[in-house]
């Protein structure tokens, strides 16, 4: 299990990935919006992350931009790809593999997908929830974005860090639909998908964007 794990690590960080890491998910594939019968011998997720342009978040003020708009599907793209790639990786070991969309949601009031990419990092040791209801690392803030690969590989699973967003409340301020609050668990996806929407129709972005919390979350 450690040689698959440091072999597979290696190769993600080859593909110029910036977080890697391994979740043991036997006690939630119950929430999966995916075939028990595809999940039955997986128990492992690879999660890799990569880091978002610095430059063109900062771009945002009030409203997200064009630029971050293309920046943001560019990095999807890359992960989905990059998913592609460690998936054929792991079948070429003779493991079953299969990468989850890095943004694909099914349900947009929920803001679901097919799995949560945030709760599988958390799970894989790369950060915590925070306020702005994101996956939050320690060097990185919510400044990535995150792919999934669920395998039956043999890999060592990584354990949740012990952290959260401590006093800082600048998410809180920022955010332009008061959706985020003090507790991680009082987020409301409500407000902040009319935002969204508000955005969209507004034409400042083609889709459901807007990165203002992504931006102010440097990390610690």
């Amino acid at each position: 299990m450690k040689d698959n794990k440091l072999d597979l690590k290696k190769y993600c960080l080859s593909l110029e990935i910036d977080l890697f890491g391994v979740a043991d998910i036997r006690g939630i594939k119950n929430e999966f919006l995916i075939s028990s019968k595809v999940l039955a011998k997986m128990d492992r997720a690879v999660c890799l992350g990569l880091r978002i342009s610095q430059a063109a978040l900062r771009e945002i003020e009030k409203v997200p931009t064009r630029m971050y708009f293309h920046h943001y599907r560019m990095v999807n793209m890359f992960l989905d790809q990059a998913a592609l790639r460690v998936g054929n990786y792991i079948q070429k070991k003779g493991f079953l593999s299969l990468p989850i969309p890095a943004s694909q949601i099914i349900d947009w009031e929920k803001l679901s997908a097919h799995a949560s990419h945030r709760k599988l990092g958390v799970l894989a040791g790369l950060g915590w929830i925070g306020r702005n209801n994101l996956l939050v690392n320690k060097k990185l803030g919510s400044q990535f974005r995150l792919v999934t690969i669920l395998t039956d590989m043999p890999l060592k699973a990584d354990k949740p860090i012990k952290k959260d967003c401590g006093t800082c409340r600048l998410c809180v301020k920022v955010c332009p639909a008061q959706a985020i609050k003090d507790d991680p668990a009082d987020f409301e996806h409500a407000r902040c998908f009319e935002k969204l929407k508000e955005f969209q129709k507004q034409r400042q972005v083609d889709s459901y964007v807007c990165g203002i919390c992504v931006n102010i979350c440097q990390g610690k």
